[in-house]
């Protein structure tokens, strides 16, 4: 995927793109879903040495983006990935093994009652990760397809251009909306990021929506690792 927006000074492109899958007519389970998955530990160091070595894709959006649901329908577990009313609560690397890559939930980012200095903490733990970590695969970066992104997100956006890593764009909360706004946001949205539709994957953890083709684009991305 091409991660950015185009024109102005900053070239917001990313490199390589998250393989998509075909589109399919009905949702089956999601394939990770049928994967053993165990919580390994919550870690305030970006460059953490995992054991064993695998490849990792990791979750970033803002603090109330719908990470942690979004996680927990992927995998199929319902309390793998807390899920609190309190934006905010991720605030290490929480890595989750599966038998050939970890998939790491990042903290949110963009939460305005978190102090000045616990935002700029969060910020470098994030920045170093997707800058710096060797092992990282790929990024599913989460946004609420009901808004248009927020200067926050357009700050990630350069940041992930500028890690050069593979990026898929996961809309959220797409239930929120009528089927005919879905499909006119994902458009806003694409053109808002600079990016194909194609680029962008619509889903919905309630109603699993776009929760089976993200699963086996992340395969696809872990499958393609070096």
């Amino acid at each position: 995927m091409r991660g950015g927006r185009t024109g102005g000074q900053t070239d917001r492109r990313t490199d390589r793109p998250l393989p998509q899958p075909p589109d399919r007519p009905t949702a089956p389970p999601s394939a990770l879903s049928a994967l053993p998955i165990e919580f390994v530990g919550s870690f305030p160091d970006p460059l953490v040495r995992l054991s064993p070595p695998l490849p990792e894709v990791a979750l970033i959006g803002r603090s109330n983006v719908g990470k942690s649901s979004l996680l927990n329908a992927l995998v199929g577990r319902t309390g793998l990935a807390r899920v609190s009313g309190t934006p905010g609560k991720t605030t290490l690397l929480n890595a989750f093994r599966l038998p050939e890559f970890y998939l790491v939930d990042l903290p949110g980012y963009g939460f305005a009652r978190a102090g000045k200095t616990a935002r700029a903490g969060y910020r470098q733990l994030i920045d170093r990760y997707l800058l710096e970590r060797p092992s990282l695969a790929g990024v599913v970066w989460l946004l609420d397809v009901r808004h248009a992104p927020s200067r926050d997100d357009h700050e990630m956006q350069d940041l992930l251009a500028r890690s050069g890593r593979p990026v898929l764009v996961a809309l959220t909360k797409a239930d929120k909306l009528t089927r005919s706004a879905q499909s006119a946001r994902t458009r806003e949205m694409a053109v808002a990021l600079g990016l194909q539709a194609d680029q962008i994957q619509l889903t919905s953890t309630p109603a699993r929506l776009g929760i089976t083709e993200l699963a086996a684009s992340i395969l696809a991305a872990v499958g393609d690792a070096p």
